[in-house]
């Protein structure tokens, strides 16, 4: 038998049992129209849903970064149901494989602090005043996103143009790593890094704690235990950039103004707390109302969120006052850790924010975090911690990252990054 099945005409051995080359390609190109229709709808739909207030700053450049993200989010949901990736991953390589020339003017070195990853930026001119100042750094991203990378041209430039030693540090990504393992990495680094910091031509006292976004957070935290612990060089000062402060009140004017303005929306940054607790989304509605702070804790923390410590300015445009839902004791369980000081700074008793260095605050008008970053301002101020403020009028969400580049590069985030400089050549 075998040997007859090889005498047949090849015509017969190819037998007809799959498609014809023809239909096979017009059925790729078919699922690849579909495949572009569904991103674009996608965009679409996101872009007709969200705000773009007449103040913002390059409202078409924010649109196109806007639209990118979302591209990447739905390519991610699709290679997720597919079972090839998750959506966070996907995301996660896509915003990684951005990077940015390296500075000639800087040594750049990889190595670990008690076990995590870290890159220095080392300038490479001799310091003609001694031993530099040293910037500990941890990047945006929501507690999901970000890597050593995302965030080099940023770091690169404050070494730079600061003439300091800068510490970026890869602290572990949430969902796979829950709270408290970001700030234990964050703490870990910098407590390494202060006791090292000679090594590297660093004046231990002369160390800063900078955050961006959910670095932020975690920089003021860290900031706030580490000003009391013994035996340890305290932190010069602390740098903290559209700071994520509270997760108690997703009702503060900003987060009403701005709630569907990018780069961050209300419902989006509560749901990137929830992935950095939990990992479940499924009290999203709950946490938005409320429902997660226990009662017993309300009236204390009402006085250091109340609206009436804002500016009239910052409650002018569209902004209503809500009242709180009663509180869920089985939210209140799951998610209370919400509303201590280990996520939520802000939070903090007034005995620890006394003991904190000089301060750096930097907010956006059209930023669902502007409120957090004005309250805690005004909590350290009542401390007589000295602050020193820098608000971008025409500013949103994530400015910072693009402060840098001709198509995508927006002037007030220029300004802001050397309104940092200025203020570390300062100290």
């Amino acid at each position: 038998r075998a040997s007859a099945a090889a005498a047949l005409p090849p015509s017969e051995t190819s037998a007809p049992m799959g498609f014809p080359p023809a239909l096979l390609a017009l059925l790729g190109a078919a699922g690849l129209a579909a495949l572009i229709l569904l991103v674009l709808g996608s965009i679409y739909f996101e872009a007709t849903n969200s705000e773009l207030p007449a103040g913002l700053e390059q409202p078409a450049r924010l649109r196109v970064i806007h639209a990118c993200r979302i591209g990447a989010a739905v390519l991610g949901r699709i290679l997720e149901n597919l079972h090839l990736c998750s959506q966070i991953q996907f995301v996660r390589f896509v915003r990684n494989a951005w990077t940015r020339r390296r500075d000639p003017a800087l040594c750049i070195q990889d190595a670990a602090f008690e076990g995590i990853p870290v890159r220095l930026y080392l300038p490479k001119a001799p310091s003609a005043a001694g031993p530099r100042k040293g910037i500990v750094y941890f990047h945006a991203g929501g507690w999901l996103f970000g890597s050593l990378g995302s965030q080099e041209h940023l770091c690169c430039y404050l070494a730079r143009e600061s003439d300091s030693v800068v510490v970026s540090v890869a602290y572990r990504l949430a969902p796979e790593h829950k709270h408290p393992a970001q700030l234990k990495d964050c703490l870990a680094a910098s407590t390494h890094f202060l006791k090292v910091a000679e090594d590297y031509g660093v004046d231990s006292s002369r160390v800063i704690l900078a955050g961006n976004e959910a670095g932020a957070n975690l920089a003021a935290r860290a900031c706030q235990i580490l000003a009391s612990r013994p035996g340890l060089a305290k932190v010069h000062a602390q740098i903290l950039l559209c700071p994520v402060l509270q997760a108690v009140d997703f009702n503060l004017p900003s987060y009403q103004q701005n709630r569907a303005v990018p780069l961050l929306f209300r419902e989006r940054a509560a749901f990137y707390l929830l992935q950095r607790l939990t990992g479940d989304a499924s009290c999203l509605g709950d946490i938005l109302e409320g429902s997660h702070v226990p009662m017993k804790l309300r009236a204390q923390y009402r006085k250091w969120l109340s609206v009436d410590h804002l500016q009239k300015e910052f409650k002018a445009r569209g902004y209503k006052p809500t009242s709180c839902l009663s509180s869920k004791e089985d939210v209140c369980e799951a998610l209370g850790s919400l509303a201590l000081p280990e996520c939520s700074p802000l939070l903090a008793e007034e005995a620890v924010l006394s003991l904190l260095p000089k301060t750096f605050i930097l907010t956006c008008e059209y930023d669902v975090l502007r409120d957090d970053g004005l309250l805690y301002k005004k909590r350290l101020q009542d401390q007589r911690v000295p602050v020193t403020w820098c608000h971008l009028a025409n500013g949103f969400h994530g400015i910072i990252e693009f402060f840098e580049g001709s198509w995508l590069g927006f002037p007030s985030g220029k300004k802001g990054v050397d309104d940092i400089v200025s203020f570390i050549k300062g100290l």
